[in-house]
């Protein structure tokens, strides 16, 4: 993602994405997500989920469409 901001294709991927989200949060597996308000190179988005191990957790966030593009890079942090 370029810092003068999204391409059309990129503007189609982020669209996908949140509606992956949405779907799911409606689904309860999503507890909370989000991106930060700052528009530069630092920008980023937070999502909490539920996943029974880490593995399942690192799997689902590897199917988001907008990981394998490469227009949002995971992380991740776990709790309990």
């Amino acid at each position: 993602m370029s810092s003068e901001g999204l391409t059309s294709e990129e503007e189609a991927i982020v669209a996908e994405h949140f509606a992956w989200l949405q779907q799911h949060t409606d689904r309860g597996v999503m507890m909370l997500a989000g991106r930060a308000l700052n528009t530069d190179e630092s920008a980023f988005g937070v999502a909490i989920c539920q996943a029974a191990s880490v593995e399942e957790m690192q799997a689902l966030m590897c199917r988001d469409p907008a990981v394998a593009p490469g227009v949002c890079m995971p992380g991740s942090s776990f709790f309990r």
